[in-house]
C-alpha cells in the first residue's frame, strides 16, 4: 500500500514531516518506560525505523537493542520493551517471556508498543497466557514512511494476504487512519476517487473517522489535489508484467527494501556489501531510474566521461582555484564518482542475471500472452523455463500471466504445468497453487468455459442488444473476458507502426518495452481526464465495479 506524487508537481507537499511526527512520538512512548531499558524489535520494522530514527537517537532512551526471533531473550534488563506488529505469534513470544520470568520468580516491567496499532486479537492471546495484566500496551501511529521526496508507503507487507486471500479486514482501519493523517497535515483533498471493494471500505470508513474528528483540516490550504484509491486486484497484470526500466531491475534483481538495497561484493567490487537509499538525493539514481535499461548503459558512459572532464580541470588551477575546488566541488564529485561506480555495477549484476535467464526469450513470451497470439508457443516456452528450473518465483508468474490473459487455463494445461512444477520444485508447493486459485491468480476453466483471444469477439455480439437473447451460459461466458475486453476498451496494446522508439517515448507503454500500457495507470488517466467515470461505465463492469468519485 503507497501514495505517489507526480515529479513534476510545482510544489510538492513536505512528507519530511511524517518522518519527524514518527521519531518524535516513538521517543515519547519509550520515555513512558522511564530509566534503563532494553528494546526489542521485530524484523520487518527495522529497516523503518532505520529510515526515520538512527540508533544513536534510540540510545538516549535505550540501554541494548534486540531482534524478537525464535531463541529465547538473553536480556539481563529489569524493563523490557517489545517495538513489534499486532501480530498472534509475536504474543506468544512476548507471553513465554513474561512466564518464563515469573516461573523464576523474577520482577520487571513489560512494555509493547504496537505498530500501526493494536488489535482485540493480540489481547486476547495475552489475556489466554495470563500475562495481560503483567504488560503495558500502547500503539505507536506509525501509518506512513516517506520513501522519497513523492513517494510515501505504509509499509505493511501482510497486507495482501491478510486481506485478498484470508478475507480479514483488520487492515482497512489503518488505510482509513493513513489518510485521516495525511488529510490533517496536508489539508483537504480536492477530489478522491476510486475503484474496487477495499477502496470503497477504506475511504468510507475515513470518511466516519473524519466526522468524528470534525475535520481538523478544515481552513487549510489544500496540498494534495487529487486521491486515487485502488484495490490490486483490479491490475494483477502489470504486477506480473517484467520489469524492463532501471528501477524496476533493480527491485527485480537486488530487492528494494524500504527505499534502499543492499549491493553485494559482485557490484561493489569488494568483498563488503553496501546499503545503498535509492531517493532523488543520488544524482546518478535519480536521472536513470526511470529509463528503459537499454539507454542506461549509454548514459553512464557519458556520465563517466563528463565526471572525468571535471576531475581534470585540476591541472590548469592555481593554488587559489585548487583551494576553491576541493573545498567546494572535490567531496560531491567523490560522492557521485561512488555513486556512478555502484550503478555501472548494478548494471552488469543485472545482464548477467538476465542473460542466464534468457530474459529476451521471456519478455517475448509475456508480449505474445497480453496480446493473445502464439498463446501454445508461449505455454511451450513456460514448461521450459520450469523444467530447467530456472526460478521457481519466475515461472509461478509467467504461469500466472497465462492464467489472467486467458481468463483461467484450460483443464489440461493446467493439470500438465501443476504436475510438472510440484515435480521440479517440490510437493511442498500444493499450497501454493491452492492459495493462488483463491485469489484469483492462477486458475482452472471450467468445462466449456475456454475463453481465447477469437472468442473474445463474440462477446461483443453477446453484449450488443441489437443480437437478441442468447443463452444465459453463454452471456456468462462474455463476461468473464475481463482482461482481454478491457485491454480493447482502453487501448492498452499500442498499435505500432515500425518499431517503439524507447529514448523518446511517447506513451506509459515505454515502461514493458512498448507492448503494454499498465492498466492502473491508464485507469487513472482516464479518471482524471474526465474528472469522474462518466463514459468508462464498461471498464468499470467489468473490473467488478464499487467505484465512486467524490468532490
Amino acid at each position: 500500500m503507497a501514495f505517489a506524487g507526480r515529479r513534476d508537481a510545482p510544489e510538492a507537499p513536505d512528507f519530511g514531516i511524517l518522518k519527524r511526527l514518527a521519531r518524535d512520538q516513538l521517543i515519547y512512548l519509550l520515555e513512558q518506560l522511564p530509566g534503563k531499558k532494553d528494546l526489542f524489535i521485530e524484523a520487518d520494522l527495522m529497516s523503518p525505523l532505520d529510515r526515520i530514527a538512527n540508533v544513536s537517537i534510540l540510545k538516549h532512551e535505550v540501554d541494548k537493542l534486540y531482534k524478537v526471533e525464535s531463541r529465547p531473550a538473553l536480556s539481563t534488563s529489569d524493563q523490557l520493551c517489545f517495538l513489534v506488529r499486532p501480530r498472534i505469534r509475536t504474543m506468544r513470544y512476548i507471553a513465554d517471556i513474561v512466564n518464563a520470568d515469573k516461573m523464576s520468580g523474577r520482577s520487571r516491567k513489560y512494555k509493547i508498543i504496537f505498530s500501526p496499532q493494536k488489535f482485540y486479537a493480540c489481547e486476547m492471546v495475552l489475556e489466554e497466557e495470563g500475562v495481560f495484566g503483567d504488560v503495558t500496551c500502547d500503539e505507536w501511529s506509525f501509518y506512513l514512511l516517506p520513501l522519497d521526496e513523492d513517494v510515501i508507503s505504509m509499509e505493511l507487507p501482510e497486507f495482501f494476504r491478510d486481506y485478498f486471500l484470508e478475507g480479514d479486514h483488520r487492515w482497512i482501519n489503518s488505510v482509513a487512519r493513513a489518510l485521516q493523517l495525511l488529510n490533517s497535515l496536508y489539508g483537504p483533498f480536492g477530489k478522491a476517487y476510486g475503484i474496487g471493494r477495499c477502496a470503497k471500505m477504506s475511504y468510507e470508513l475515513w470518511r466516519d473517522l473524519e466526522e468524528e474528528s470534525e475535520g481538523d483540516s478544515q481552513g487549510r490550504k489544500p496540498e494534495i489535489g487529487n486521491i486515487f484509491l485502488m484495490d490490486r486486484d483490479t491490475d494483477y497484470v502489470t504486477a506480473l508484467c517484467s520489469q524492463v526500466v532501471y528501477e524496476g531491475l533493480v527491485d527485480d534483481t537486488f530487492r528494494i527494501k524500504c527505499g534502499s538495497v543492499d549491493f553485494g561484493p559482485d557490484v561493489t567490487s569488494s568483498d563488503k556489501s553496501i546499503k545503498v537509499l535509492l531517493n532523488a538525493q543520488d544524482k546518478v539514481f535519480s536521472q536513470i531510474r526511470n529509463e528503459h535499461f537499454s539507454s542506461v548503459f549509454g548514459f553512464l558512459s557519458q556520465k563517466s566521461r563528463n565526471l572525468q572532464a571535471q576531475y581534470d580541470r585540476r591541472r590548469g588551477m592555481d593554488i587559489k582555484q585548487m583551494k576553491n575546488f576541493v573545498s567546494q566541488e572535490l567531496k560531491g564529485l567523490k560522492q557521485e564518482h561512488r555513486l556512478l561506480s555502484l550503478h555501472i555495477g548494478a548494471c552488469e549484476s543485472i545482464m548477467k542475471k538476465k542473460t542466464k535467464q534468457d530474459f529476451q526469450e521471456m519478455i517475448k513470451a509475456e508480449h505474445s500472452l497480453l496480446e493473445g497470439f502464439d498463446i501454445r508457443e508461449s505455454t511451450s516456452f513456460i514448461e521450459e523455463h520450469i523444467d530447467r528450473q530456472v526460478s521457481p518465483t519466475e515461472s509461478l508468474r509467467l504461469m500466472c500471466l497465462l492464467s489472467i490473459t486467458e481468463n483461467g487455463l484450460i483443464p489440461k494445461d493446467y493439470r500438465s504445468l501443476k504436475t510438472q512444477y510440484l515435480q521440479s520444485y517440490g510437493p511442498e508447493h500444493l499450497l501454493t497453487f491452492h492459495n493462488l486459485k483463491r485469489v484469483g491468480l492462477l486458475t482452472e476453466q471450467s468445462a466449456g468455459e475456454t475463453l481465447t483471444a477469437v472468442e473474445s469477439k463474440v462477446s461483443k455480439l453477446v453484449m450488443d442488444r441489437a443480437a437478441g437473447k442468447i443463452t444465459d451460459a453463454f452471456n456468462s461466458l462474455a463476461r468473464k473476458s475481463n482482461f482481454r475486453a478491457i485491454s480493447k476498451k482502453l487501448g492498452l496494446i499500442p498499435r505500432l507502426d515500425g518499431e517503439y522508439d524507447l529514448k523518446m517515448p511517447r506513451d506509459m507503454a515505454y515502461v514493458f518495452s512498448g507492448a503494454y500500457v499498465p492498466l492502473s495507470c491508464k485507469i487513472i488517466e482516464q479518471v482524471l481526464e474526465r474528472r469522474g467515470w462518466q463514459g468508462l461505465e464498461e471498464v468499470v463492469r467489468l473490473l467488478n465495479g464499487n467505484e465512486f468519485s467524490v468532490s
